[in-house]
């Protein structure tokens, strides 16, 4: 009786798996999931908009663009680029419940647009992790009295230097010139002839430990190399932080954002305070944004171009992820006012991240005796260089470097999430019935299908691999996806309509509220990423790692990368119309189940969608008598 009883308990373990971690019977949507509390959504946007780019980009910016005066197109490239895409996004996602793949029931032939999306995603999210690698070894290495990067060390060169070297010629009393090195002359107190200064080429401690002992970096992308076993292992552990807060889904990220994407907050200010009270700190914030702001630099086009790119990618508009973490939102939730306060939490992080980044630039600056100009660095050699050497002029300087490699962790892990969640949701979408029994292992294996593509980035040559993926794939593609994304919804289906659906979400609004919103999503908007796009195919230059330059097969790799992704909009598109056997107008029609997921949010408008509809196929294509009932007029 007692073995019976055992075995009866097991044959019921089944039916409890069959219950969706993702979703909960207090979810307003209870098939799909909702968030748990609004907090969870609205910091997981602000995790997932408030990236590295807001620390180790904007800050280097501003300074090249004029400082203070950078912050007049900034901002006006928010307004008309930014925050109308990423307010479109978030309506659009929230309206269908649906993630970047099947949103695209909307305009049926514009499908292959999400699987750009998600494929861009994907590459993105393949070297993103790299990144967190780095900050966790480097992390891991601050866990040391003396920082290993703080001096040349046994693994450096000659050329290996913490201060300056060379010569110049100095008068002495009898008004004879000698020639004495910069280090004589600094000891002796002398005064070097003007323009008689002739450096050496030397590399600080911070960028040779970076180049050999982090990266044990080739010659090139030619030279592969073997895999760096602790950068691998570093990965792994990267994963695994991933994949054990995305097992349930939202529902589990939901709650590890409260930590990951509050922490950056409190180490800028804490390193903003620290950094203000270190000599030199005001000099490096002057540079930043204070008096040596150049507003003649608002005449020149390049600048307005760098603040439209940092605005649109910043805010991580055109990738998928806005529409997916959107999707889980419940039907009436204000997604106009969370749009407002992720864009303007984003901008201001970028502008606070700068102080705490320049203060302490300035201060390493002042140590060595140099110009904070030529200390200055954006991208890996700000995270990885610069900044580090410069927390080896700080007291207690393990503790520091550890708060920093910590936020930067934080600060990739947030956006790591929402673009894995991206990944998942679109295959939840595509297979409802599988994510419910399978989520978990489905997960395990997208994680660990991603860290075996990603090892060829933590062999020697993996930096050359990191750099040529993002130089591809993070650029064009995406404004080519916001610009078919903005005639899609707007030209296509037809802004009134789509407006009609974000005021079945959140009210009424007068006419007058989008004359605003309708002017970016008709006109500005597309045409200023469209010239953003076409400038940037004109002015391309050949990729390059600092001063080793790519091969040709590389590129070309690169080229054909990004036009794999982008093959699959007139791909999907060519299947669509045959699909439609040739009724073009079909196809750009929305899908007979376009509209909300529950029945009780329809209304009028959506009452054509049967309540008992399964989506077992998201490339459907539906037929003219599916449509009876649904306004079809003026697609503007």
């Amino acid at each position: 009786m007692v073995i019976k009883r055992i075995l009866d308990c097991f044959r019921k373990q089944p039916a409890a798996e069959k219950e969706d971690t993702h979703a909960s019977s207090e979810d307003e949507n209870k098939e799909r999931g909702n968030w748990s509390r609004k907090s969870d959504y609205i910091l997981s946007m602000i995790g997932y908009a408030v990236g590295l780019g807001n620390v180790w980009r904007f800050p280097y910016l501003a300074y090249k663009n004029g400082g203070g005066a950078f912050l007049i197109p900034y901002t006006i490239m928010l307004a008309l680029a930014g925050l109308p895409l990423f307010f479109l996004e978030c309506s659009l996602g929230q309206f269908s419940s649906r993630g970047p793949i099947s949103v695209w029931k909307v305009v049926p032939i514009l499908q292959g647009v999400g699987v750009m999306m998600v494929l861009i995603t994907t590459c993105v999210s393949i070297y993103y992790n790299i990144i967190i690698a780095y900050s966790l070894y480097y992390m891991f290495a601050s866990f040391q009295s003396i920082l290993p990067w703080s001096e040349c060390f046994g693994w450096a060169d000659e050329k290996c230097s913490k201060t300056i070297r060379g010569s110049c010629n100095v008068t002495l009393f009898a008004n004879d010139v000698v020639t004495y090195n910069l280090t004589y002359v600094k000891e002796r107190n002398l005064t070097c002839m003007k323009d008689s200064r002739v450096l050496e080429q030397v590399d600080l401690p911070s960028k040779q430990y970076w180049e050999k002992v982090a990266l044990k970096q080739s010659s090139g992308l030619d030279e592969t190399g073997e895999i760096v076993w602790y950068l691998a292992l570093c990965l792994l552990l990267a994963w695994i932080i991933v994949g054990a807060s995305l097992f349930k889904g939202i529902k589990s990220s939901g709650k590890v954002v409260y930590f990951t994407a509050v922490f950056p907050y409190i180490v800028l200010i804490i390193l903003l305070v620290r950094g203000a009270t270190l000599d030199g700190a005001f000099d490096g914030i002057d540079y930043y944004i204070g008096n040596q702001s150049n507003f003649t630099k608002l005449k020149e086009a390049e600048v307005w171009k760098d603040a439209a790119t940092q605005i649109f990618f910043s805010l991580s508009t055109a990738w998928g992820g806005l529409i997916a973490l959107s999707s889980y939102n419940k039907f009436h939730n204000n997604c106009y006012s969370d749009a407002i306060l992720v864009c303007v939490t984003n901008c201001a992080t970028s502008i606070f991240a700068g102080f705490a980044i320049f203060s302490i630039l300035g201060h390493m600056a002042y140590i060595s005796e140099k110009s904070v100009s030529d200390v200055v660095d954006s991208g890996f050699g700000l995270a990885f260089i610069a900044y580090p050497e410069a927390l080896t002029q700080l007291p207690i300087s393990p503790l520091w470097s550890f708060l920093f490699f910590f936020m930067l962790l934080t600060l990739g892990l947030d956006s790591q999430f929402a673009m894995i969640e991206t990944i998942i949701t679109s295959i939840q979408d595509a297979f409802p019935q599988l994510m419910k029994r399978r989520r978990v292992p489905i997960t395990i294996t997208c994680c660990s299908i991603l860290f075996l593509l990603g090892l060829v980035c933590v062999t020697r040559s993996g930096i050359y691999w990191v750099n040529l993926i993002d130089y591809f794939c993070g650029g064009w593609a995406i404004l080519i996806a916001a610009v078919l994304e903005l005639v899609g919804i707007c030209w296509i289906y037809g802004a009134n309509r789509f407006i009609e659906d974000i005021e079945m979400m959140i009210g009424k609004k007068h006419w007058a509220f989008w004359l605003w919103w309708r002017a970016c999503w008709f006109f500005i908007s597309p045409i200023l990423l469209t010239t953003i796009l076409v400038w940037s195919l004109v002015t391309f230059e050949y990729p390059s790692y600092g001063t080793i330059l790519y091969p040709t097969w590389g590129v070309a790799l690169g080229w054909c990368l990004i036009c794999f992704c982008i093959l699959w909009i007139p791909l999907v598109a060519i299947v669509k119309v045959v699909q439609a056997k040739g009724n073009v107008l079909q196809c750009c029609r929305p899908h007979g189940t376009w509209g909300p997921a529950l029945s009780q949010h329809r209304g009028d408008r959506y009452q054509h969608i049967p309540d008992d509809h399964k989506e077992k196929n998201v490339v459907e294509i539906p037929t003219i008598s599916a449509l009876d009932g649904y306004d079809n007029d003026a697609y503007l």
